[in-house]
């Protein structure tokens, strides 16, 4: 989810990719939220971590505690944030996923107005 909403938005900006610990088929109630919110789902899958391999991010973001605790020493990123999301597949309703959408959406944007000003402030 988070994948479809910096590339909607931000994609023409940042190379964005996610990435989990034990990727498995997307589950199909994050991709209805997706659709939902008027974002593409094309060619968004499950990538494991070993996929990038090799290459150094300027910025990783973690959206989990598990994947914090399992991934978060050796990750090839400059910069390391953790956003401890809790996971939609344990709400009752597919609810859960829209207020996921939402909430990540907002915390994207909030990340890109950070690193802008950031940017700006620099000489």
């Amino acid at each position: 989810m988070a994948e479809a909403i910096a590339k909607h938005n931000f994609g023409d900006r940042f190379e964005v990719a996610s990435a989990g610990t034990d990727p498995q088929h997307p589950d199909i109630r994050a991709m209805e939220a997706i659709k939902r919110h008027g974002l593409s789902v094309e060619g968004l899958r499950s990538k494991s971590l070993d996929e990038f391999a090799g290459l150094t991010m300027e910025y990783a973001i973690i959206l989990c505690s598990k994947a914090k605790q399992e991934c978060s020493e050796g990750l090839p990123a400059k910069h390391i944030m953790a956003w401890d999301f809790p996971d939609p597949k344990l709400g009752a309703s597919d609810k859960a996923y829209d207020t996921t959408m939402h909430e990540l959406s907002e915390r994207i944007k909030m990340f890109v107005l950070l690193y802008d000003k950031q940017r700006s402030d620099k000489p």
